[in-house]
């Protein structure tokens, strides 16, 4: 049986986009531009995390995200791991390294804070959480703060990493949700709805039957992807890498 949307609803879901916002707006006109031709009244968007960290413009990104999408569309924005990381350093900063590890210094930098100073002196983790705090704009503070860990669309679910097999869709972890490689991946089982999710990129679009991975690795390839569902039917849009 083929997984379908709500009739009359047309589905854009992008993966991860990791701070190029020059990607993003690249994309968002692609989408508009394809919806424009189509019929539907109910349009979407559904964003599966990882908006931060590794590329340049962090700040741009959710700029984007807060004022500047099409107003013709509803939006649903997931947490990815790396808003996780964010997040974690905002309410403990011991909590620095870890995130820089995993390409927080370009998100500073992308809000103006003086990394190489703070590095130059030695901060303590909680100078760089202030550093940070004095720049952030509210809007993105809320923005983190109301992040989704899952959106359902008639039979596909989205979430950023995916679902561990076995356990029901209302009893996932967020862990998982926000984590889980391998034992998801590696799943040729059905789950309740078939799952779209970034987190684990590849070189294109991994279609199973079980699951469809869109994490095209943006920031590295310059590909950014959407998958687009309408009346049962799946395409891409995706920038030119």
């Amino acid at each position: 049986m083929t997984a379908t949307v709500p009739r009359g609803e047309i589905v854009y879901a992008i993966g991860d986009i990791h701070g190029r916002s020059d990607l993003l707006a690249e994309l968002l006109s692609l989408i508009e531009q394809d919806a424009a031709a189509s019929d539907t009244t109910t349009k979407t968007l559904v964003f599966l995390g990882d908006y931060v960290d590794r590329g340049p413009d962090s700040r741009g990104v959710i700029d984007l995200l807060t004022t500047g999408l099409p107003s013709s569309f509803k939006a649903h924005f997931l947490k990815g791991n790396h808003e996780e990381f964010l997040l974690d350093f905002l309410a403990d900063p011991s909590s620095l390294d870890g995130w820089l590890r995993n390409g927080g210094e370009e998100t500073l930098r992308s809000y103006d804070v003086d990394v190489d100073g703070l590095e130059a002196c030695r901060a303590p983790p909680m100078a760089w959480r202030a550093a940070l705090q004095d720049v952030l704009p509210k809007a993105h503070r809320r923005f983190l703060a109301t992040l989704e860990l899952k959106c359902v669309v008639g039979d596909y679910v989205f979430v950023h990493a995916g679902l561990r097999p076995g356990v029901p869709l209302e009893d996932q972890e967020p862990d998982d949700l926000l984590w889980i490689r391998h034992l998801f991946l590696d799943c040729q089982e059905p789950f309740e709805k078939v799952v779209v999710h970034g987190h684990t990129p590849d070189r294109a679009p991994v279609v199973r039957t079980n699951r469809i991975g869109i994490d095209t690795g943006a920031v590295f390839s310059g590909c950014l992807t959407a998958l687009r569902l309408e009346n049962g039917t799946r395409a891409f849009l995706s920038t030119a890498s």
